[in-house]
């Protein structure tokens, strides 16, 4: 028993002994997994502040267009900022309103649908840079616990074959060893648990924020319609 004691006390378990006591390859694998969660960290902060924002901007920018200011002198205002989310849906809109009755547009239906797919456009693109990296967040959650047991998988390995050059099955031979292994997987459960429970979070918000720019769009649609007739048909009847 004293025999067994004192072989445990001679080796050390601290996190940090036991990753310089792994092998080349279970240390590779930490360190990956490792930088997957500083990655997958970066990406949380990145999503939480831009998502803050975003919601800001669409909430000044309704503000704003249901205040009763005219479309054009919104227009003006917004035609030369960056643009993003609901401001940049409006403007590209407009744009095409803008271009569509310069070039002298008979058609109601055409420039209804010029204007609809000029939106649709906008709105993909927003869309995406909302979802952008949200897969990198779905991969590391997905796939880091299997690379963490990949880098068990080979600890083991290597323990069993230090405990059958030394012909010792003493706890004190096994334990560090198995400890070295599973390290792996709790560095692999370590990034992959945050980044599952954030990628949920933030497709639900991308979700919610894509909802609302579909809504909106369908909103201004309808305005651009009602104005199109209001403008073209007494130039028909004219004709």
């Amino acid at each position: 028993m004293e025999q067994v004691a004192l072989e445990a006390a001679t080796h050390d378990v601290s996190l940090w002994a036991l990753f310089m006591q792994a092998g080349l390859i279970v240390k590779l694998v930490m360190l990956g997994l490792i930088g997957a969660s500083v990655w997958t960290w970066a990406i949380v902060i990145d999503k939480y502040l831009s998502f803050a924002r975003a919601r800001r901007q669409f909430d000044q920018f309704e503000q704003i267009f249901w205040s009763g200011q005219s479309l054009e002198e919104l227009y003006r205002t917004l035609s030369d900022r960056q643009n993003g989310g609901l401001s940049a849906i409006f403007v590209s809109a407009m744009r095409e309103w803008k271009k569509s009755f310069e070039r002298g547009a008979r058609s109601p239906i055409g420039l209804q649908m010029r204007i609809d797919r000029a939106m649709d456009v906008t709105l993909a693109r927003e869309s995406e840079h909302l979802e952008a990296r949200l897969g990198s967040l779905a991969t590391i959650g997905s796939a880091g616990p299997f690379v963490g047991l990949f880098g068990t998988v080979v600890g083991i390995m290597t323990s069993f074959q230090a405990i059958a050059g030394s012909k010792s099955t003493n706890l004190a031979v096994v334990a560090p060893g198995i400890a070295e292994a599973l390290l792996a997987t709790a560095i692999g459960l370590v990034a992959a648990i945050p980044a599952v429970i954030a990628y949920n979070k933030f497709s639900a918000d991308a979700g919610k924020l894509s909802a609302r720019m579909e809504g909106f769009a369908d909103e201004f649609s309808a305005i651009l319609s009602r104005q199109i007739d209001e403008k073209l048909q007494p130039r028909a009847a004219a004709q």
